[in-house]
């Protein structure tokens, strides 16, 4: 469990090669446009990753969503607004990676 109670969801992308910056930005701004718009959504960050380690394994970007509650991601997953995100990343998503902990 993590020390605030919070539900962690995080979420790393690899796009495709074909996909310039461009619309990958789009994407990334579409993404955080979804802290407005989904009630259950505390909190979210992003960014590039940037570790020397080379684990990554191809995944670029890093995004962190906080929640209340199991409940509140379960509503964000079904939210018309991450629903309509969805749409703008699939023509741009290669691989996604997802992780959630904490929120009991």
């Amino acid at each position: 469990m993590t020390t605030s109670g919070l539900l962690r969801h995080l979420v790393l992308f690899t796009f495709h090669p074909s996909s310039n910056d461009k619309a990958i930005n789009e994407v990334v701004r579409s993404f955080m446009d979804l802290k407005g718009l989904v009630p259950s959504l505390i909190d979210m960050e992003w960014g590039p990753n940037i570790s020397p380690e080379n684990h990554h394994q191809g995944f670029t970007h890093c995004f962190l969503l906080s929640f209340e509650s199991l409940a509140g991601l379960e509503a964000y997953q079904h939210h018309p607004a991450h629903r309509a995100f969805q749409e703008v990343l699939r023509p741009h998503m290669d691989r996604v990676f997802v992780v959630d902990w904490g929120g009991r």
